[in-house]
């Protein structure tokens, strides 16, 4: 429909817009290459940030981990001690004050291994978190006929 000076009128234009765009092109050319840049910055980080979590959670187990082995110590200790004072004062070497200092030292100790415990846990589950894995409550198997 178009005749042939028509089309190469045509033509000219659709190719003079193509070379003389004002520079758009490279502008575009620019951006899309900082938005990548950009990405590839957040992307970077991102595992970075992902190594240090990782590696802080790694720390703090190994931490809790020497801490517990102390407190387990100092545990034994203080059951021992509740026991000799307890004999003590079965014999009547003592008073039953001494006992109840016994049992309060052994009950703060077990307090603080338990205490130890929970942050020993509380890493690892955010150990699990950090390194992509994790769970669905509705997949946790039942014991003893009760949902946990």
């Amino acid at each position: 429909w178009l005749s042939w000076p028509n089309r190469v009128w045509a033509l000219g234009s659709i190719l003079a817009q193509t070379v003389f765009d004002g520079g758009l092109r490279g502008a575009q050319v620019d951006e899309a290459r900082a938005a990548y840049d950009a990405t590839v910055a957040s992307y970077r980080q991102t595992v970075l940030t992902g190594f240090q979590e990782v590696e802080d959670n790694l720390a703090a187990l190994r931490i809790l981990e020497q801490e517990a082995a102390v407190q387990n110590e100092t545990l034994l200790a203080a059951r021992q001690s509740l026991a000799i004072t307890t004999n003590q004062y079965k014999a009547g070497i003592v008073s039953y004050l001494n006992v109840i200092i016994a049992q309060t030292t052994a009950l703060s100790v077990e307090r603080n291994s338990i205490d130890i415990l929970g942050r020993r846990m509380a890493a690892s589950v955010t150990l699990v978190k950090v390194t992509g894995g994790g769970w669905n409550a509705s997949e946790l198997t039942m014991i003893d006929g009760k949902d946990h």
